[in-house]
This record gives C-alpha cells, structure tokens and sequence, in this order.
C-alpha cells in the first residue's frame, strides 16, 4: 500500500510507526517509508503532541491498531482517518454490552475498508455506515512479489529439474515431522527457511538432516566443489532472512511452518505461485488457511504419516498436485485488488490534494 501511495502521490512523504518492537527493525529498513519511528504510548498528552509534531494529511491505520487518544486527537482535528485489511467477529469487545467505548472507537474513523462481507454486515448493524468491502492489502503485496519474481542465486542448481519442497518458517516441531517424512521419499530436494537462524537452531537442523548444505557457505565454494555440493546434498539450509517469499517460486510443494507452536505463518507468499500449500494443526485464526483448505489449495496435518500421505499423493499424482496448483494461484489471484479500491476512495474524495 505503502508504494502505490508514493506512485499515486509523489509529492507527500510517509510516516510508518510502529508499536511492538518486533516490527521495528525490519520496518526500519523499508526504503519507500521517509520516516519509520515507534508510535508513543497511547496517552491523551503523547497523541496531541505526536500530531501537532507531524501535522499528517491523511492518517491510516492497519488491521487491528486502536489507540483511542491517537484516534481522536486525529479525529479532533478532522484529519482523514482510515482503518484498512480490517476484519471483525461478532464475538469481539466492540459489539458486546459492555464494549460500548471500544465500539465508538469505530465511529472516530472516516472510512473502514473492511476484508470481508461478515464485517461489513456487523458494522452495519452497529450503526457504522461509512465502511466499505476491499479485501486485504496482503494480497496486493505477494501479487507484487510474485509479478517481479528474480531468479535466486544457486537455487536451480540445487533443484536440478528434481521434485522439491520447500518449506517456510519452520519451527523444531516442523523440521522433525519433516525429517521423518524426507527419510521415507525418493529422489526428493528440500529447501528449509527457518523461522529462527540463530547459530543453535542452524546446527540443530544441519545434524537431523546429514546430507544438506548451508545457502551461507555457497559463495565460498570453488565452482567444482560447489557443483559436487549442490548435487549431493538433499537439503539447503537458508541461513539468513529476506529470500522465502522468492523461494517458493522454486517448489513442487510448499510447506508453512508454525503449525505445531503459536500459529502458521505466511500462505499466501507459497500460494501466490500456484503451490500447494500444507501446514500443522493451529491454523484455526487464519482466515486464509481455512478458505484454502476449503478450495482444494491447502492442507493441515497432525502427525507424521498424515503428512507423509499428502507429499506422496501430491509429488506422485500430477492430477491432484494440478488441481491443487491451481486452485492456490486462482485464490490469491481473485482477492487482489484492496489496494487500488483505498487509492480510489482517497482520490474520489480529495483526502490528500497537491501540497
């Protein structure tokens, strides 16, 4: 969202906050964001100041951030407010007896861009007119990623035209189940991203799987040595951060891990390029993971020979591994577009106007 505002309106500059500390450093780095600092602690004083500090044109708030002196210092002042990608449940605090204040935090926004038509009815029959169905902007995001796919260094070398899976943010719990199955597969490459690159969890998964190889020690290698490498090792390791959402343009099957701790992470950087997508069993707060269940794109598994049914049937069946490929590009493909439906609105209203 963030790059199709810079396009659409050059002339202004952008503030990213953030509140956790786990955002921060990444988000720091975005080179389309002019200003990136932590959103201070939601008191009436910190808001008012925070805003007459920065003056915005326009303020936009994501998903599920509500601070309501941020809100209503900026809704004093009748700057244009704007929650996006927002989804709402019928069992939330704001549609309760006793949430009445949160619900009028709702009404202190000029315009909700909500995911999903169950939203939309809810605010609805809460009073709150002024929002609108767009989707989610994530969506937007991996499309973007997809469309400018560049090829990742050593990677075709390390396929070598075989079937591979790929698998993204893994956890100890996934990397064992995954381990048991490799073991049981024929002529099968596997590439692990995992969650955490910390030198003990990196030493863990090179000593369950004997024959693979760390992305780090590639460079290093004369051109022999590293040829004789990408071939005999069964396994790459992706020691450092930043190169999944490309990686899984590589898989036959992709594999999202955080099913057997807090939660899956990301699907839809695997699914965006027509792969199927499988995960562990806590994926019940992830709307995404249910709809691709539910389309044939995903599957969930909660022991080892489960997980060991469902690569086999997909890297031996090219009917069911097609269907499922397809069913994963036609869903992110058809809920694109929430982007350009909030670019739109601020246009049509005048929200920002030349400086």
């Amino acid at each position: 969202m963030i790059e199709a505002f810079k396009k659409a309106f050059p002339e202004y500059k952008i503030l990213v906050t953030f509140f956790s500390p786990s955002g921060y450093p990444s988000g720091k780095k975005f080179a389309l964001a002019d200003y990136v600092f932590y959103l201070p602690l939601d008191t009436r004083q910190n808001a008012e100041r925070f805003i007459t500090i920065v003056q915005p044109k326009l303020v936009i708030f994501i998903k599920y951030d509500f601070w309501y002196h941020h809100l209503k210092a900026v809704h004093d002042r009748t700057i244009p407010l704007l929650l996006v990608s927002a989804i709402f449940r019928k069992e939330q605090l704001f549609f309760k007896p006793h949430g009445r204040f949160y619900l009028r935090m709702l009404r202190l926004f000029t315009h909700l861009f909500v995911q999903d038509e169950t939203s939309y009815e809810l605010l609805k029959k809460f009073g709150i007119e002024q929002c609108t169905v767009a989707g989610d902007t994530r969506f937007d995001r991996v499309l973007t990623i997809a469309k400018n796919f560049q090829p990742v260094p050593f990677i075709d070398a390390f396929v070598s035209n075989k079937k591979t899976i790929v698998a993204g943010s893994t956890w100890p719990d996934d990397e064992t189940r995954l381990h048991g199955v490799l073991k049981k597969l024929d002529g099968i490459k596997m590439i692990i991203a995992p969650h955490e690159i910390d030198a003990a969890h990196i030493k863990s998964i090179t000593q369950l799987f004997q024959k693979s190889i760390l992305y780090s020690s590639l460079k290093a290698l004369p051109q022999e040595a590293l040829q004789k490498g990408l071939q005999d090792a069964d396994v790459l390791i992706i020691d450092n951060v930043g190169m999944l959402s490309k990686l899984y343009a590589y898989a036959t099957i992709t594999y999202v891990g955080g099913g057997f701790a807090r939660g899956i992470h990301n699907t839809l950087e695997a699914a965006v390029f027509g792969k199927p997508v499988l995960f562990g069993p806590h994926y019940q707060k992830f709307r995404e993971a249910h709809e691709l269940i539910a389309c044939g794109a995903a599957f969930s598994y909660d022991g080892e020979e489960a997980l060991q049914r469902l690569f086999s049937t997909l890297l031996y069946d090219d009917g069911a591994l097609m269907q499922s490929s397809n069913a994963a590009s036609d869903y992110v493909h058809n809920h694109g577009g929430a982007t350009e439906k909030i670019i739109n609105y601020v246009q049509e209203n005048r929200l920002l106007t030349r400086p």
